[in-house]
């Protein structure tokens, strides 16, 4: 139940592959889409490893987490809100890759929360914490990857809507500017963690 409400409830990375595929096709935002569970993979790793533990144990290093990772969101919400058209890849105004994708999940406070509750709530302390380990990482993945990609899809399938068959663009331009302050909506709750 834990994964599926975190992976499928509206984020950051939910957020994003949404706004990527639809402005930019699902072909562009499969980076992105993969991008995320390799990243947060990668956080659970760090997690498990005791790193974790600092971010909980310096308020500083959580800080400075934090806001680096609002900085971030909202400037992605300010790129997305400009976009005005769709675009090819290649002209891309909102351009968001696998590494940036990887990054972005530790940069993000509620990826942090996800990855302490679960090195928290199901490993640490256990005598079989590196078996747990083995179940969990792929388990957290899956729900990962497909929550993403199912945003990713909806994105997808909007594309030809959002265009319209006006050349305004109006569309568009309010469905970018939804995104954006769903991203600043986001931003703002990672303030109150």
């Amino acid at each position: 139940m834990l994964a599926t409400l975190t992976s499928f409830t509206p984020g950051p990375n939910t957020t994003l592959s949404t706004a990527l595929a639809a402005n930019l096709g699902l072909r562009h935002a499969l980076r992105f889409v993969l991008a995320v569970p390799v990243g947060w993979g990668l956080l659970l790793c760090v997690c498990a490893a005791g790193v974790g533990s600092l971010v909980l144990a310096w308020p500083m290093l959580r800080l400075a987490i934090q806001s680096v990772g609002v900085g971030y969101l909202l400037w992605l919400a300010f790129k997305l809100a400009r976009t005005r058209s769709l675009v090819a890849a290649d002209g891309a105004a909102l351009r968001v890759g696998f590494a940036q994708g990887v990054l972005l999940q530790f940069l993000n406070i509620k990826a942090w929360m996800l990855a302490l509750t679960v090195v928290a709530g199901w490993m640490a302390g256990h005598d079989d914490a590196l078996q747990r380990f083995a179940v969990i990482l792929p388990l957290m993945l899956v729900f990962g990857l497909v929550s993403n990609l199912t945003y990713a899809l909806v994105g997808s399938l909007l594309r030809d809507w959002l265009s319209g068959p006006h050349q305004t663009h109006q569309r568009l331009r309010l469905f970018n500017r939804c995104m954006a302050a769903v991203l600043v909506a986001t931003a703002l709750w990672m303030t109150q963690l």
